[in-house]
């Protein structure tokens, strides 16, 4: 990390984890004293200090860099945004789509009900990971065997949640490179399966795996399309950090959970259907730089967020910095020693955090062609090993 940056990211950083351990010990009190009483009012309560959490990171894309996130749906689709579950299935095209959704998911109105299918190693970042656990988000190993009973009873703990929540599940298996989906379509040509030239090719049993569970009590899938115009530099959690705007379109279709069909081969082909889709969508999108055949929705820049980082500003700096004035605690070496060695380990969590989100450390793709004979069940097996 850059001396430049760095001057930025500190600061935002000590704000960032010293606000977010408070989160995490507020829900950490919760989860022992009100979730063994009652698990919904515990997430009724968890909703709200989550929020407080991410709140900030909201901020940080809507009045620190000021990413432009444009939103392209239909009118009744629009209105239906956190009035009811969804599963949310998108490609996995940005370090920050993550964030992208929390986005969309606060101005609906439902951000500390959402909720992602994560890879395990992300609940063990400090401070949003275990914020990411407390929430009940879904942790996976990448590793079929191991992960289909994990992710069914997940998905049935969902089953009685108290309000409107949206789970993102990012189908893809791993973010969007020009190296994976050259992997990408080494495989498809090997199986042949439709050659993808925007997005990788999706791992069905998960979504599969998804729909079988969530059928009977989520009302509509979200298929997400996100996409980065061409006069605009892909954004990054670097790039949030350093103020640098960048803007994201996002194409969004509301499809009915009952209009899919009833067997698991035919719901994995609709997946595999919904990727095709995208695909092309993403070629017109390359070829006009917007998306055309939806409207374009208002989502406006709501001050929340600010208010949040406000108050936080106001508890975590002058708080702290009234504390060291009346005990003059950095008048000693000792009380200098100690805040060296806190910025140290700040300037070390925020490094690890932005290397975690670049997509060109996320596990590639590992492709293990396969004879096109036996298509649809060998290709099955061929994606369980990429994971």
């Amino acid at each position: 990390m850059a001396i430049a940056a760095a001057a930025v990211v500190v600061p935002l950083g000590i704000i960032f984890f010293i606000s977010g351990l408070v989160v995490n010990i507020i829900q950490a009190v919760f989860f022992v004293t009100i979730r063994p009483l009652s698990k919904n009012a515990y997430r009724r309560i968890n909703r709200v200090v989550a929020e407080l959490l991410w709140l900030e990171l909201v901020w940080l894309i809507d009045w620190w860099a000021g990413v432009k996130i444009k939103l392209y749906t239909d009118p009744e689709t629009f209105h239906s945004m956190g009035k009811e579950h969804a599963l949310v299935v998108a490609n996995h095209r940005s370090d920050i789509d993550w964030l992208v959704g929390w986005v969309l998911a606060q101005r609906s109105g439902c951000l500390g009900s959402a909720l992602a299918v994560m890879k395990k190693s992300s609940k063990f970042l400090p401070v949003i990971g275990w914020s990411m656990w407390f929430s009940e988000y879904l942790f996976l190993e990448r590793s079929w065997a191991k992960d289909e009973n994990t992710l069914k009873l997940g998905l049935q703990r969902l089953k009685d949640f108290p309000q409107p929540f949206w789970l993102a599940l990012f189908v893809e298996g791993t973010r969007f490179t020009q190296a994976k989906l050259l992997a990408a379509q080494e495989y498809a040509a090997s199986t042949g399966l439709p050659i993808p030239r925007n997005v990788l090719i999706p791992r069905t049993k998960g979504f599969v795996a998804a729909v079988s569970h969530m059928r009977s009590f989520v009302p509509a899938i979200y298929d997400m399309t996100v996409a980065i115009p061409k006069s605009s530099p892909s954004p990054t959690m670097l790039r949030l950090f350093k103020g640098q705007s960048s803007v994201v379109h996002v194409h969004l279709r509301r499809r009915l959970m009952q209009e899919l069909p009833e067997t698991d081969d035919a719901v994995a082909q609709w997946c595999k259907d919904m990727f095709v889709y995208k695909d092309a969508l993403l070629d017109k999108h390359n070829a006009e730089d917007t998306f055309s055949d939806q409207e374009l929705q208002n989502t406006g820049r709501p001050v929340k967020s600010l208010l949040v980082i406000t108050s936080w500003v106001c508890l975590v700096v002058f708080g702290p910095l009234q504390f060291l004035q009346w005990s003059s605690f950095l008048s000693s070496w000792k009380g200098i020693t100690f805040s060296t060695f806190s910025l140290g380990i700040v300037t070390v969590l925020m490094h690890v955090l932005i290397l975690f989100s670049q997509s060109e450390r996320s596990n590639p793709a590992k492709v293990a062609p396969t004879k096109p004979k036996n298509n649809g069940e060998a290709s099955e097996r061929s994606q369980d090993k990429q994971k």
